[in-house]
């Protein structure tokens, strides 16, 4: 049995095959999903789990090397992106390196998700609690 604090095998998975600047992408229930990325479906009702839990579980795994976030949280969920912020500073203190922080508008995010290797979606439903994580490396 996997001892780190990842369990899902799936998102585990994903994780290992990630190269530098490959990406994945964390999203809340309503983020279209497009065909081309793996559909990892976290979802089981409202709210569980949080878009942060997952965000959590997946970055304590993951190199991240950069950041996209949708413009709009900025004005439609000011929390969220606070508590996003802080979980992304954390993590740089954790990895040692600056993560690039890059906000774009939601119709720019929702096509390079397109890009992305996986797309994670949580239960949350709150509005624009949407990430997409580039892989860094380790050296």
């Amino acid at each position: 049995m996997k001892k780190g604090t990842l369990l899902n095998s799936d998102i585990s998975s994903v994780i290992a095959r990630l190269g530098h600047t490959d990406s994945i992408v964390i999203g809340d229930a309503g983020l279209p999903i497009p065909q081309g990325p793996q559909r990892i479906d976290l979802a089981i009702t409202h709210g569980i789990p949080t878009f942060l839990q997952v965000a959590r579980a997946v970055t304590s795994e993951m190199q991240v090397e950069s950041a996209i976030i949708a413009e709009e949280i900025k004005q439609h969920n000011p929390q969220l992106l606070s508590d996003l912020l802080a979980l992304l500073d954390l993590l740089q203190q954790h990895q040692g390196n600056t993560i690039d922080i890059r906000y774009v508008s939601h119709e720019q995010f929702k096509q390079q998700t397109q890009r992305s290797h996986a797309v994670i979606r949580s239960g949350e439903c709150s509005p624009y609690a949407n990430v997409i994580l580039t892989a860094g490396v380790t050296f």
